[in-house]
């Protein structure tokens, strides 16, 4: 079977699932001689001009990294007011994310939410369920190990029960248990900040997603910034593991 390699750059080839890990709030905030959550608040202005740059190139699904497992470990305060302005987005953002018809998902473990939160976020995917111009997940209190783990236990249950046998698990079966059923793999993951890494972030999801890593802090990160992660997207060869077969011996 050849592998058809011809290229041009147009909405065509533009990735249909987007993830960002959105990283250097604090840094950006520190730089200022400001407080780490004068970062965050700054970091909301870059998620909505993500979102509208998502929506103007025909970019299906935007997934967010907002707050990780992991975050907890972070001084209280900081913590304390992360949820408090995650929160207050809910609030005020699901309206107009309603009326520009983006479908809003909430990826993670949000049991440990209170329940003010967990009713918000339940009030905010009932409202835009049903839209269809963007799905927009934002992974809270997420971890891709945690979301592996959730899967393969309910995969289990339902073995236990008799419901499935284990000869018919299949690649296609956990991903319909991860937080992200339903939806395609991710196309570009992009992270912000400097680092190169992915920490822990949709282990399953990025299996052939390309990389691209930007030393801008997230409160910078704009328009400008998303078309150079997509430029760069445009020039790759995604091979997904096979070769380039040579039509012309």
């Amino acid at each position: 079977m050849s592998y058809d390699n011809s290229f041009h750059i147009n909405q065509k080839n533009n990735p249909s699932h987007v993830a960002i890990i959105m990283d250097g709030n604090g840094r950006w905030a520190i730089n200022k001689e400001k407080s780490r959550i004068y970062g965050h608040k700054a970091g909301v202005e870059s998620v909505k001009k993500s979102i509208s740059f998502a929506l103007n190139h025909n970019i299906k699904i935007l997934t967010l990294y907002a707050f990780s497992r992991d975050n907890w470990y972070r001084p209280e305060q900081e913590v304390t007011s992360l949820i408090e302005l995650f929160m207050s987005a809910l609030a005020i953002e699901v309206e107009l994310l309603n009326r520009h018809g983006i479908c809003l998902r909430i990826i993670g473990d949000i049991t440990v939410f209170n329940n003010l939160i967990q009713d918000r976020i339940n009030y905010a995917e009932m409202l835009t369920k049903n839209n269809n111009k963007l799905i927009l997940n934002i992974a809270a209190n997420y971890d891709g190990r945690w979301d592996i783990i959730k899967g393969v236990k309910k995969i289990a249950n339902k073995v236990k029960k008799g419901l499935l046998s284990p000869e018919h698990i299949t690649e296609d079966s956990l991903e319909f248990h991860l937080a992200t059923k339903e939806l395609p793999a991710v196309d570009l993951l992009i992270r912000t900040g400097g680092e190169c890494r992915i920490s822990n972030f949709l282990l399953w999801q990025i299996a052939y997603a390309e990389f691209y890593f930007t030393n801008v802090l997230w409160p910078d990160f704009d328009e400008n910034v998303f078309d150079t992660a997509l430029k760069s997207f445009y020039l790759r060869e995604r091979r997904y593991g096979r070769i380039l077969t040579d039509t012309t011996k």
